[in-house]
């Protein structure tokens, strides 16, 4: 098996329930966080990884995803035309980085979990590893969260999981591990809670979006068995492999996580990279004064 992964899965077919009204008229992955929207966050940290190929998993509402990313040479021309310099540079900075990433979607066609969305990509992986990547978690970091995990797979060839610290009152929000240290953030999985009572995770270490694969998480994918709302969930295929005796590693992600899963962690990650913006930054700090 090469060491090499140059695949990653980012599922995009979600409801956004969790974000009506406002995700009936924009996809949640077009939400913007600062100037950008999120999606672009996971796939610059994808190219800043070394990914060369971007699956898109969609729904028929968001077939047309990856046309963000595209080189709009109708458009950039125009505003060539009517000396729009600045406005013209930001678009190019969309697709820029891009070139020698190819960038595709399946469709899954019901939205029944992340577990089979993940399964949508088969296909389109084909033989070897790859990595996953939840959009809807962003992170601040000086190495890309994809980087680290890949890092440990490079030497150990197995499935690794990024996971984070968290607060004992959110941890009933998450699925969790329980582990066994190895290094400073390296960590032998030995259990996945889906949310747990408070009080009774097995750590404080929790799932955050980001994967690592072996190919072999298709193989489980398809022995997982539908939750009640019909749903095919990817922690239950990790343990599926737990419990085969499958090595699972565990990395600690260095950095910041900037959560999006609902409209209150959005408005709060949106507002501390809106406050961050080496541009916009210093005038909302000014501005924020003076309406308090």
């Amino acid at each position: 098996m090469s060491s090499e992964i140059k695949k990653i899965i980012l599922p995009a077919a979600g409801l956004g329930t969790r974000f009506l009204p406002l995700s009936k008229a924009v996809p949640k992955q077009f939400l913007p966080l600062a100037d950008a929207p999120m999606v672009s966050y996971v796939v610059d940290e994808a190219r800043e990884a070394g990914m060369e190929e971007v699956i898109f998993v969609v729904n028929e509402a968001s077939k047309n995803i990856a046309g963000y990313f595209q080189k709009d040479a109708k458009f950039e021309e125009v505003l060539e035309e009517r000396g729009a310099k600045d406005v013209l540079e930001k678009l190019k900075n969309v697709s820029a980085g891009l070139e020698n990433v190819a960038i595709s979607s399946v469709v899954q066609p019901l939205p029944r979990g992340d577990g089979d969305a993940v399964l949508r990509a088969e296909k389109a992986v084909g033989k070897g590893a790859c990595a996953v990547a939840f959009f809807d978690d962003v992170f601040s970091s000086k190495t890309p969260p994809l980087s680290q995990l890949l890092n440990i797979f490079k030497t150990s060839q197995k499935t690794v999981v990024g996971l984070k610290k968290v607060s004992p009152e959110k941890l009933p929000f998450y699925g969790v591990a329980g582990v066994e240290k190895i290094a400073s953030n390296i960590y032998k999985i030995k259990e996945i809670t889906e949310k747990p009572p408070m009080g009774q995770a097995p750590s404080d270490l929790a799932m955050c979006g980001r994967y690592v694969f072996t190919e072999e998480i298709f193989h489980y994918l398809k022995k997982t068995q539908p939750n009640a709302k019909g749903e095919i969930i990817l922690a239950e295929a990790v343990k599926l492999m737990l419990a085969d005796g499958k090595m699972v590693y565990g990395c600690e992600i260095e950095g910041e996580w900037l959560e999006c899963g609902n409209t209150q962690e959005w408005l709060k990650s949106n507002l501390t990279l809106c406050l961050r913006h080496p541009k916009y930054g210093p005038v909302l700090k000014e501005w924020i004064k003076k309406i308090k």
